[in-house]
C-alpha cells in the first residue's frame, strides 16, 4: 500500500455519510487518482449497497461504470474522531464510522487494497489506533504493517 501524506485527512468533522463520501472522493481527485465524475459514482454506489463494513469503518468506491474515471489506483483516508453515521433511515443498527477509506482501483488492483484494509481493520484495536493517530505518518506506519 503506497500511502502518501496527502492521501490522509485527520480530525475531520463530518455531518453526513454523503459528505464523508464526497470528501473521500475529493482527496482521490486532488491526488490525481480519479476524474471528478468518480465522486457521483461513489454516492451512487452507496445508494445501491452500503459501503459500511463494520468495526467503525466504511470503504466508499465507485460503481463499475465509473472504472473509466480511474487514472491510477489510489486510496484516501478520512479520520472522523466524532464519527459519522452510515445508517440508512430503515436501519436498526447505528453504523457509526470513524475512518473512511476511499478507494479507486485500476485493473483489479483495488482488490489487494481492500484485502489489506479488511485484514487490518478486522481487529477493532487497529481501527482505534487509526482513530487516535495524530499524524499522517502514524497512519502510514500503522497501515504499512499490513502485508
Amino acid at each position: 500500500m503506497n500511502l502518501k501524506k496527502q492521501d490522509i485527512l485527520l480530525g475531520q468533522e463530518i455531518g453526513s455519510k454523503e459528505e464523508a463520501i464526497r470528501k473521500a472522493g475529493e482527496v482521490l481527485v486532488e491526488n490525481g487518482y480519479v476524474d471528478a465524475d468518480y465522486i457521483p459514482a461513489m454516492l451512487e454506489r452507496e445508494e445501491i449497497v452500503s459501503t459500511y463494513m463494520g468495526n467503525f469503518i466504511a470503504i466508499p468506491h465507485g460503481t463499475d461504470d465509473a472504472k473509466k474515471s480511474i487514472k491510477n489506483t489510489g486510496i484516501s483516508i478520512i479520520q472522523v474522531p466524532g464519527g459519522v453515521s452510515f445508517a440508512k433511515p430503515e436501519d436498526t443498527e447505528d453504523k457509526m464510522v470513524f475512518v473512511v477509506f476511499g478507494i479507486a482501483g485500476k485493473d483489479g488492483e483495488h482488490l489487494e487494497l481492500l484485502s489489506k484494509i479488511a485484514i487490518f481493520c478486522s481487529e477493532q484495536e487497529n481501527v482505534i489506533k487509526l482513530v487516535n493517530a495524530s499524524t499522517e505518518e502514524e497512519v502510514i506506519e500503522l497501515l504499512s504493517e499490513v502485508e
